[in-house]
């Protein structure tokens, strides 16, 4: 049996409930960077370890790249098992790679192996071995509407424009239940019409206006208590940090100066953070931060670029728009 799922500490939840089989973690950010159309599976694959290597979210680009090959390798040897049993939650982090492997899935004859699916609205890094065997043998098996729905959430999510995505995010559709919602947090994240922020930007600034300085206290009260579902870890949360921080005029300042690799732990543990009054600016709607510090940046199959048109957020109408060039 081939179990796949979001990543290691999923893994050890379930190696930990004593289910047998070989275990796959597939340990992608993909809302994070680019994911473009256009590319193959194996190509994907590269551009994908030179981003995470790049971020300093792995110690190089060679063991990115040999984990992911690793990865693709035991899910092309899926005939090998009698049946896959794929292990997702309901977090945008989730939804995307479960959309990514089930497109993968589509595209190929299963032959004789059962392919099973558990989607939850739990996280399995914190889950008892009691619950663990309730979910296993509760597992249902892959609709032909999920394989469907699968390729075309992943098509939107690669492509070159996000306008595909609206209209997938206001589907509730119970093929994959979670999706729609999951989809929607990706919008969130494109500059806002408002002040040019993502939700997550717009997040981190209110925390800190609140006074949360501190780095795990700022994370906490800015993803963890402030999502409906918690899809980003520590880790991946500091490139925002720099990236607020940047420029003449930053929206944040951090006491020890530079903020650290990602990878440095401790020291961001003892750093605090501070809203500008720049930041303060922008965060009240008074400032567009695109216009003050540009953007640079992969949004799945969309490059945000300063001086070209620019994809923004409306909350307010729950809608994707293309501006002038900011």
């Amino acid at each position: 049996m081939l179990h796949i799922t979001n990543g290691s500490c999923a893994v050890n939840t379930i190696r930990d409930a004593g289910m047998r089989g070989h275990m796959v973690a597939w340990d992608d950010v993909l809302h994070e960077g680019p994911v473009p159309a256009g590319v193959s599976f194996e190509e994907l694959r590269e551009v994908r370890a030179h981003f995470i290597a790049d971020h300093q979210w792995a110690s190089s680009y060679e063991k990115v790249l040999d984990r992911f090959t690793q990865r693709d390798s035991a899910l092309a040897d899926f005939r090998n098992h009698e049946e896959v049993v794929l292990w997702f939650e309901h977090d945008l982090y989730d939804q995307l790679q479960l959309v990514q492997v089930l497109d993968w899935f589509a595209s190929h004859d299963p032959g004789a192996t059962r392919l099973s699916v558990i989607c939850i609205d739990e996280y399995l890094g914190q889950m008892a071995s009691e619950r663990v065997h309730q979910l296993f043998l509760r597992r249902q098996s892959v609709r032909p509407k999920q394989f469907r729905l699968a390729s075309q959430a992943w098509a939107a999510f690669r492509a070159p424009a996000p306008t595909a995505l609206t209209a997938l995010a206001r589907e509730d559709a119970l093929a994959l239940p979670y999706l729609s919602k999951a989809l929607m947090r990706h919008l969130q994240q494109f500059p806002s019409a408002r002040n040019g922020l993502s939700r997550s930007e717009t997040q981190i600034l209110r925390a800190l206006d609140q006074g949360h300085t501190k780095f795990h206290d700022l994370f906490k009260v800015s993803h963890a208590d402030m999502e409906e579902c918690v899809f980003l870890g520590d880790t991946v949360f500091v490139p925002y940090l720099q990236e607020l921080s940047r420029g003449e005029q930053p929206l944040l300042t951090c006491d020890g100066g530079e903020i650290p690799k990602p990878n440095a732990s401790k020291r961001l543990t003892n750093l605090e953070f501070r809203i500008t009054a720049t930041g303060h600016a922008v965060l009240n709607g008074e400032v567009d931060r695109i216009q003050l510090q540009g953007i640079d940046r992969w949004l799945g199959g969309v490059h945000l670029q300063p001086g070209k048109p620019m994809w923004r957020w409306d909350e307010t109408q729950r809608s994707i728009f293309l501006s002038g060039c900011d």
